[in-house]
This record gives structure tokens, C-alpha cells and sequence, in this order.
């Protein structure tokens, strides 16, 4: 299955999250697009609410099923509890840190600057979006890239950079400190629904 390039708007509505991080989503109208959106009193099974958890989650970092499922088999090898580890890989990837860091509005933008070779780790350009990124590996701006107006604005807007990853602004370089705890992650996805999910 390819993945998604259709409106994000819509399907944050849909999902009733917003993917983008920003909250504009859901701002002005929180409930599901379409005609019946605001009226839907729809109660959702237990294989619903684990598959539209899924779909949150796949979504929220922009990955293809294929990769995400993947993933999760990768995270089910590791030492620890299943769920939290998959969310910890997914929270590693190289576009995923580049949005965290600021240097992208949102993590759609933050994939494109690493596929269009803007972005190093450890000095070395790197250009697939998921590239798994480990603890005290750097993550920088290609010198040529310093002057982009989407990275200018993004570091203007963005407030907030979390504990794991540290910063600078004015080399436009940062480090991957440390994997994060899971009360740094979404709070909005349940992962155990996830896991039951490819359990079943």
C-alpha cells in the first residue's frame, strides 16, 4: 500500500487527532468531515477502536503499512514492553527527530527536507526519512541549506523541543541524547490497542 498523499485535514477530522501536531485540525471543527460529521453518534467495536488506534499512530509519523508492520515486529524482538518499544522506533527516525528538533513545521515537511538531501547525521548527508537515528548520533543542516526559508520558519514558530533531543539554533545542529520515556510520547495513542491488533 502506498502512502497517503490525500488531505490530512480530512483525515485528522476523521480520526479525531491531530496529525499535524499544530491543532489547527481540530480548531474549528472537531468532529468527522462529511455531511453527517457532526451528527455521527457511531459506537465503534473492539476491532474498530484497535484499528482506527492503528491508523492514528501510522498516520501521526507517515508511514506505509508495509514499514509500519515491519516496525512492530522489529520493536516485539526487543527487551521490554511491546508496545512502548514500537513507539520508541518510531519516535527514532530521522524525520521524526528533524520535526522534533524544529527544523520542520511538521513532520510531512521534515520528510522532505531529509529526501531532498538537506540534512547530515554525524556529518554524513543522509536522505531516507527512515533512517533510524541512535542515542549521541548529531543530526545538522547541509551548509548549502542554512539559508532555506521553511527551516527560517519553522525555527521561529517552534517553542518547544523535547527532553531527549538537545539543540542548538544557531548551528543548526542537534543530538539525539537519549531514547525517550513514554510519558514523553503521544499521549493520545493507546498502543496496547495496537498490539492487540496484530495479535488477533
Amino acid at each position: 500500500m502506498a502512502r497517503y498523499t490525500g488531505p490530512s485535514w480530512k483525515l485528522s477530522r476523521r480520526l479525531g487527532v491531530s496529525l499535524s501536531g499544530t491543532g489547527k485540525e481540530l480548531a474549528k471543527r472537531p468532529y468527522a468531515p462529511g455531511q453527517h460529521g457532526p451528527n455521527q453518534r457511531k459506537k465503534l467495536s473492539e476491532y474498530g477502536l484497535q484499528l482506527q488506534e492503528k491508523q492514528k499512530l501510522r498516520h501521526m509519523y507517515g508511514v506505509n503499512e508495509r514499514q509500519f508492520r515491519r516496525t512492530f515486529d522489529t520493536a516485539g524482538k526487543m527487551t521490554g514492553i511491546h508496545g512502548e518499544n514500537f513507539m520508541i522506533l518510531l519516535e527514532s527516525r530521522l524525520d521524526n527527530l528533524v520535526y522534533r528538533m524544529g527544523l520542520a513545521r511538521t513532520r510531512r515537511a521534515a520528510r522532505q527536507l531529509v529526501n531532498h538531501g538537506h540534512i547530515l547525521v554525524d556529518g554524513s548527508r543522509v536522505d531516507i526519512p527512515s533512517y533510524r537515528v541512535k542515542p549521541g548520533q548529531t543530526i545538522g543542516v547541509r551548509e548549502k541549506s542554512r539559508n532555506l526559508e521553511i527551516i527560517k520558519e519553522a525555527l521561529e514558530t517552534n517553542d518547544f523541543v523535547p527532553g531527549y533531543v538537545s539543540f542548538d539554533a544557531e548551528k543548526l545542529e542537534g543530538t539525539y541524547t537519549r531514547l525517550p520515556e513514554r510519558a514523553e510520547l503521544p499521549s493520545e495513542i493507546t498502543e496496547a490497542l495496537i498490539v492487540e491488533f496484530y495479535s488477533r
